[in-house]
């Protein structure tokens, strides 16, 4: 069985910015299966929402709180590179939250205003605690013309903000935000696809507006852990189950048939 361990500078890195990247995580394979698949897999474009910024730009989002043996997606939520490290980092067990694909298409693509995902997680999901994180999968290049992910490095030290809404998204008190912007490092996060950006629920992070010719895709799978399990119904994402991993080979495997099927799909239908 495969296992992945982040050294003890990784670590403590994790802890002391808030975020860890990891680069080639994932080889050129696994990427141009998961975006092969994500743009031809057409539930995965039905379930998309459109969510507006303070500016009136719009950036989609698939997300799923379930998972399926059979696609990608949840191969990639379930292996031991993402899952292993997410231990490592808060000592305990952590469960599938839910996953995402964020999606900015070229000149179109919208903001995402500063927050804090336990801002969300905290009011509308239930949970005592910020022991949760995220990992971002890079699927297509993410760079400053295209929105890449921008973060507050050391942010999650401040603690959880007053969170509101702010355009048809939740944003963070600015106040409070700018007031960190004056004493913290802001980092753009530009990532190859393959890198994989592990952060915590309370970085503060945003991202800009894709006014560049590039697609911006984002594959996020999001953990909490076992001991934070919410105090009551979450009414969306899920409460605690044990996570079944899979060996990171599997990914291939599952991809490929997924690229068959979906693509088969693809073909039927452009010749009705």
């Amino acid at each position: 069985m495969a296992t992945f361990r982040l050294s003890d500078a990784q670590v403590a890195s994790f802890w002391r910015d808030g975020y860890l990247i990891i680069p080639k995580h994932f080889d050129a394979e696994e990427m141009d299966l998961l975006l092969r698949i994500g743009k031809a897999d057409k539930a995965l474009e039905a379930e998309s929402n459109g969510r507006l910024d303070a500016q009136g730009g719009i950036s989609r989002l698939a997300l799923r709180n379930n998972l399926s043996e059979n696609d990608i997606y949840s191969a990639f939520v379930r292996c031991h590179r993402i899952v292993d490290p997410m231990e490592q980092l808060f000592g305990d067990e952590v469960y599938h939250f839910h996953h995402k694909m964020m999606i900015k298409e070229p000149y179109i693509g919208g903001a995402w205003e500063w927050h804090q995902d336990y801002g969300y997680w905290y009011k509308f999901n239930h949970c005592l605690y910020p022991d949760m994180a995220s990992c971002m999968i890079a699927v297509d290049r993410a760079h400053k013309g295209n929105g890449c992910l921008q973060v507050i490095r050391g942010s999650h030290l401040l603690g959880r903000l007053e969170h509101g809404v702010t355009g048809q998204q939740t944003g963070a008190d600015m106040e409070r935000v700018n007031a960190a912007l004056a004493r913290l490092e802001l980092v753009h996060c530009e990532l190859d696809p393959g890198t994989a950006l592990f952060f915590h629920a309370n970085l503060l992070h945003r991202s800009d507006q894709n006014k560049s010719p590039d697609p911006r895709w984002t594959l996020i799978c999001c953990y909490n852990t076992k001991h934070n399990d919410p105090y009551r119904s979450t009414g969306g994402h899920p409460t605690y189950g044990y996570l079944d991993r899979i060996d990171d080979a599997r990914i291939r495997e599952i991809g490929k048939k997924q690229l068959a099927a979906v693509e088969g799909k693809v073909a039927v239908g452009a010749g009705a």
